[in-house]
């Protein structure tokens, strides 16, 4: 028989502190929706103030599978606004502002992967460069954007069955600390195609707050390459193929990647197919309605974890305020 205390201590230490072969942050199908989760320059780029929830609950059927749930917030600051100089000082002529440059944002998260909890906040800023206009009045952009991140990592040990209450392992470590992190994203995007390009855990965990001074975090850095095209068919359908490719410190051992083909009916209506290597197929669909959007995926798992679940299932709902070329009328008032 294999020595219980021995697969326990392995357990511990690859996955509560940070030495898995795999990634360690959620994983989404419906990135596109709101791509701002892993990459912070995407952060006010459409020019919408807008609020989004995801929920993704992974491995049904499975007890203690991962599940994820994200609520996020992103607007752009001085879009089209004007600053003028106040009354009581000579007055010079007014002035247009750096047109929609700034964009700020945040998301509150909580994840869950059995044992393991991850629940914290990130607060992002980016910052965007026009890069010229195209034939049909679109603005090409490249953007920057820096996102600074802080959670508390925990374990849960109530449903935890072992033999070694008094292992030294497991007692010399804090059962619950709080990290804190920056993740960094760029981006290019035209009316025809995007890509981007994001890393998280540039400090690698290393800021770790706890009450034992054993804890030694071992984050792993991801990086995220993301990319894809808009390709008219007619006046009310366009195909937009994309591809998602993560990877991690571990290089090789850890990529992924995501092939998304999505077919629109006038911008309201859309459904796609997906396919995530060693992984899953993935089903999805969604629709537009005034200022809602919603968005439905269903992932066919793959792997021997079919065996015991019917899938992963993610939705994903969102509320956009404004226009894309609004002016912010509080700035305009000054």
């Amino acid at each position: 028989m294999i020595n219980q205390r021995n697969i326990f201590f392995s357990i511990l230490l690859t996955f509560c502190f940070g030495l898995a072969t795999g990634q360690q942050v959620p994983v989404y199908s419906q990135y596109i929706m709101n791509g701002f989760l892993i990459n912070p320059s995407l952060a006010g780029r459409d020019g919408y103030t807008s609020v989004n929830l995801t929920v993704r609950e992974q491995w049904i059927g499975v007890k203690g599978g991962p599940s994820t749930y994200a609520a996020s917030f992103q607007t752009s600051l001085l879009q089209n606004s004007f600053i003028s100089r106040s009354p009581f000082i000579r007055r010079k002529p007014i002035r247009p502002s750096k047109p929609g440059r700034v964009g700020i944002g945040g998301y509150l998260f909580n994840d869950n992967n059995g044992i393991m909890r991850r629940t914290g906040l990130q607060a992002d800023y980016s910052y965007h460069i026009p890069m010229g206009m195209n034939r049909d009045g679109s603005q090409n952009d490249l953007a920057f954007g820096l996102g600074l991140v802080a959670y508390q990592f925990a374990i849960n040990m109530n449903n935890l069955k072992y033999s070694y209450i008094d292992d030294p392992y497991l007692n010399s470590y804090d059962k619950a600390v709080i990290i804190t992190d920056f993740n960094f994203g760029t981006s290019y995007a035209s009316s025809r195609y995007y890509l981007g390009f994001a890393m998280t855990s540039i400090l690698r965990g290393s800021l770790v707050f706890g009450n034992s001074s054993e804890n030694k975090m071992g984050e792993l850095g991801h990086y995220f390459f993301t990319g894809g095209v808009n390709i008219p068919i007619d006046r009310d359908w366009t195909l937009k193929p994309s591809a998602f490719i993560k990877s991690s410190d571990l290089l090789f051992k850890s990529i992924q990647l995501d092939l998304t083909t999505r077919v629109f009916y006038k911008e309201a209506y859309w459904a796609g197919l997906s396919w995530r290597t060693n992984d899953a197929i993935i089903l999805m669909f969604g629709l537009k309605y005034d200022k809602f959007y919603f968005g439905y995926s269903y992932d066919f798992i793959l792997t021997d974890v079919r065996s015991q679940s019917i899938g992963n299932m993610e939705i994903t709902f969102a509320v956009k305020f404004g226009e894309s070329a609004r002016r912010l009328k509080w700035l305009n008032s000054f």
